[in-house]
């Protein structure tokens, strides 16, 4: 299937078309026209399969054939990240260039005064973190009366991050009567729950299996105690063919002097996560986007809701404690079917967590070794 055959609106179709976009992803062209029908959603897809496109152009063309001189904030979407946040923001730029709908992405760590300004000049979609939102709502700052259509995106990452219970305050400020997306890269029972308590006979959407890897990556993990994972993480940068790597550390700290430690030999690097300013990590998400540093450390607020085109090493310094973070961190390569590479250091005292992601991905990675001087 290719676009033309989604029914789409002139406007939209331009603008896919000037993306370079011809043929849907498979959660695209199944989720697209069922929205577009005016149902909710379930929809279940592994990162890097275009989620955000299949909920961000159908939401466009709704809110185009309704009535445009509606007031007021007509689409929320909710998100557990700020880097996701903008990341949405930009699609709905892509996909919404030659529309006259106004967006706006809100979150905290910044200071409230130029997302308060834009609120007040009028917003048609908007996409928030939990936090930010209840904050502005508390404030009398924006209203949610006249929401028609709610998205949930990455949901299981949101309620896994403690937003539960913003989430139920948010959800008793909008219409009942509306439209809910519930997007998410895996689907466990109690999320599934959560799900069937908000919508209204949802039509549900699995384009994988829950949980399963890319087979484009090819995924090794080599057994190397803890004292030795710096040198094994320098021998393999060494490799100067290897352009970019985005690194994953367990905890902030660990990922700041990481960062520090890589930078003293000569490797250009960077440290992400929580603690990070938003203009730090938008500098340091740029600045690897654009090969200005070789290697980004990232926590998992990272593995998920970042999108870097071309990036074909991941390598996980530590392993996770949620094997489903295994899933979502190695998603970052071998995105819509290109090539990557996903390496994972283990030490004696992750032979557990190891176990755990080789049950959830159904197979045992491939055992590399490499011998120090």
């Amino acid at each position: 299937m290719n676009f033309k055959k989604l029914n789409l609106v002139p406007p939209i179709m331009k603008a896919v078309n000037q993306v370079g976009y011809t043929r849907p992803t498979e959660i695209q062209f199944r989720t697209i026209p069922i929205i577009l029908a005016g149902n909710d959603v379930i929809g279940c897809a592994q990162t890097g399969t275009g989620k955000t496109a299949a909920f961000a152009i159908p939401i466009l063309q709704i809110l185009d054939k309704s009535n445009h001189r509606r007031k007021g904030i007509r689409t929320l979407i909710l998100s557990p990240t700020r880097e996701l946040a903008i990341q949405i923001s930009e699609n709905f730029s892509l996909y919404g260039k030659f529309m006259n709908f106004k967006h706006l992405a809100i979150y905290g760590g910044v200071p409230q005064g130029k997302q308060v300004a834009a609120l007040n000049k009028g917003v048609d979609i908007l996409i928030a973190t939990p936090g930010r939102l209840l904050d502005l709502m508390a404030q009398g700052v924006l209203n949610l009366s006249q929401i028609e259509i709610l998205v949930l995106d990455e949901a299981d990452r949101m309620l896994d991050m403690g937003f539960v219970n913003d989430v139920k305050k948010i959800l008793t400020k909008l219409p009942t009567k509306r439209q809910t997306l519930f997007f998410s890269a895996t689907m466990p029972a109690p999320i599934r729950k959560f799900a069937q308590s908000i919508l209204k006979h949802p039509k549900e959407i699995n384009v994988t299996p829950v949980s399963s890897t890319a087979q484009t990556v090819d995924q090794s993990v080599y057994f190397v105690e803890k004292s030795e994972k710096l040198k094994l993480l320098i021998r393999i940068l060494d490799d100067q063919t290897i352009n970019r790597s985005l690194v994953f550390a367990r905890t902030k700290h660990g990922a700041d002097r990481l960062a520090k430690k890589l930078s003293r030999t000569g490797i250009c690097a960077a440290a992400i996560h929580g603690n990070k300013s938003q203009n730090a990590r938008q500098k340091a998400l740029e600045d690897f986007k654009n090969n200005r540093i070789r290697v980004l450390i990232a926590t998992d607020i990272a593995a998920r809701g970042i999108d870097i085109d071309e990036l074909p090493h991941v390598i996980n310094y530590e392993l996770p404690d949620v094997p489903e973070t295994y899933v979502h961190r190695i998603g970052r390569t071998g995105r819509a079917g290109a090539k990557g590479t996903a390496v994972s250091f283990c030490d004696s005292n992750e032979m557990k967590e190891l176990k755990n992601i080789h049950k959830l991905i159904g197979f045992r990675m491939r055992t590399k070794t490499l011998d120090f001087d």
